[in-house]
């Protein structure tokens, strides 16, 4: 997939949970405890993590994500047959201390020098990004933070794309969406937004409309693509 330059974008938004802070980093921080199971636990708890946020949406039967998360970790620590006293509170609280990507934080400020309205618009519960946000020293950057609490539906139904649009008060197309999840970014897409795919972790290309407009790496490649006076 090419990676374009979008000229006339007047904002970028954000998925939180594996574009700007690491899942992983979780899981990895409680490995003295976990041992070689820490890579194991974390990828059945964001599997579950994201399942159980679909079938919600489908049954309307919505819960925030905090206790979304907490499922899925009490059914990952079940499954794997991890039982040791206090580590689910201690990944929990894990959870809200997650580490940013390497190039997230000069990739915003670069961004945001440029004048670029910079959201996020997560699953996340407002508490649970409050945190992130704070921890990584990003508190000033975004013009708004945005859970899908406002809506009362997880992603990727088309009333939480429409947040943002509301919350920065721009046309879709005006606004570049940015997501390591295939399934969020092709949705982003389909509901109208510009978008990027920042595919961090190699995978294959969706079945599902409709596509985004390109395909990076990190978010260290983005400036350029949006900011004219940043292209070589």
């Amino acid at each position: 997939m090419e990676k374009p330059q979008l000229d006339g974008v007047g904002a970028c938004v954000f998925d939180a949970y594996g574009t700007l802070f690491d899942f992983n980093s979780a899981a990895l921080t409680a490995r003295d405890e976990l041992g070689d199971d820490w890579q194991r636990l974390s990828d059945l708890w964001r599997q579950k993590q994201l399942q159980y946020t679909w079938l919600r949406g489908l049954a309307g039967r919505h819960a925030d994500f905090w206790q979304v998360t907490g499922d899925a970790l009490d059914f990952s620590l079940a499954t794997l047959n991890i039982e040791r006293p206090g580590l689910r509170a201690r990944l929990m609280d894990l959870y809200l201390q997650l580490d940013t990507y390497p190039e997230v934080a000069e990739t915003l400020q670069r961004l945001k020098a440029a004048g670029m309205k910079l959201a996020i618009l997560s699953n996340g519960t407002p508490a649970m990004l409050a945190a992130v946000v704070e921890r990584s020293g990003l508190d000033g950057v975004f013009d708004a933070v945005l859970s899908v609490e406002e809506v009362g539906v997880f992603k990727p139904h088309p009333a939480v794309y429409g947040l943002a649009a509301d919350r920065l008060q721009l046309a879709p197309a005006a606004i570049c969406f940015l997501s390591s999840n295939g399934w969020d970014a092709y949705s982003a897409k389909a509901f109208g937004f510009r978008v990027l795919w920042c595919n961090r972790f190699g995978q294959a290309a969706e079945r599902i409309p409709a596509a985004p407009d390109g395909e990076i790496g990190d978010l260290s490649q983005l400036p350029p693509l949006l900011v004219p006076q940043l292209r070589s």
